[in-house]
């Protein structure tokens, strides 16, 4: 019986890397990207996040629009995750390098790219090159499931671990609950601190530039244009 349902699942196996134009044989990359948080890599398959795989990351509430802890739990892991550079595409330049450092990435490796409305292609270009640590691609509206395929499959061919992080005017947007090719989304927040009596409430941090601030300065990452094709 158990022979039975290995030769079944091998054979479906096959199937699928037919389907994808992949060498079924070829091995998806193995690595795992952790949180650092027992009581989150636990219950992760393998206890992190994989490799050379695309993961969508979305904010909650009204960080929907600006995806500021998306953006800092992103640059978090990556900054754990080597020495290597990450590529940044966006549609525009409201970056703010410095917080990414303030959570252990630092602007020496981020390489960043003004795509505007092209920030799937830039994605899907970077996510082919084997020498980068990691491609972000900050996504505006709807991620559908042949453009998350696209990004997937690029990602399995290189090893490169991809993040969509999406970013919405409305929290309550439905393109953002949509299905998609990635191998995981997660929605993240800020956590409730408890206010103390003596102390007034705490002002967030900013992740993203204010409006009317110079742009890229020395030593807060590399701008790069979209790439041709």
């Amino acid at each position: 019986m158990m022979q039975a349902r290995t030769r079944i699942l091998d054979a479906l196996r096959q199937q699928i890397g037919r389907v994808e134009r992949r060498d079924p044989q070829k091995p998806i990359a193995s690595t795992r990207l952790g949180f650092g948080i027992d009581a989150i890599d636990r219950i992760l398959p393998e206890g992190g996040l994989a490799g050379g795989a695309l993961h969508e990351v979305l904010g909650q509430g009204a960080d929907s629009e600006h995806a500021t802890v998306p953006s800092l739990l992103v640059g978090g892991l990556l900054a754990r995750s080597g020495t290597g550079q990450v590529l940044w595409a966006m549609r525009g330049r409201d970056l703010f390098a410095p917080a990414l450092s303030a959570v252990g990435l630092h602007p020496d490796r981020l390489i960043l790219a003004e795509a505007g409305g092209a920030v799937l292609d830039v994605m899907e270009e970077a996510l082919r090159h084997s020498g980068l640590c990691g491609v972000v691609g900050e996504i505006d509206g709807r991620l559908g499931l042949t453009a998350s395929r696209r990004l997937q499959l690029a990602a399995e061919s290189s090893g490169v671990i991809g993040f969509a992080i999406r970013r919405s005017r409305h929290f309550d947007d439905p393109v953002l609950a949509a299905p998609s090719a990635a191998s995981s989304r997660c929605a993240s927040g800020a956590a409730r601190r408890p206010r103390h009596p003596d102390r007034p409430p705490a002002r967030p941090r900013r992740a993203r530039r204010p409006a009317g601030s110079p742009g890229c300065t020395p030593g807060s990452g590399r701008s790069s244009s979209p790439p041709t094709r």
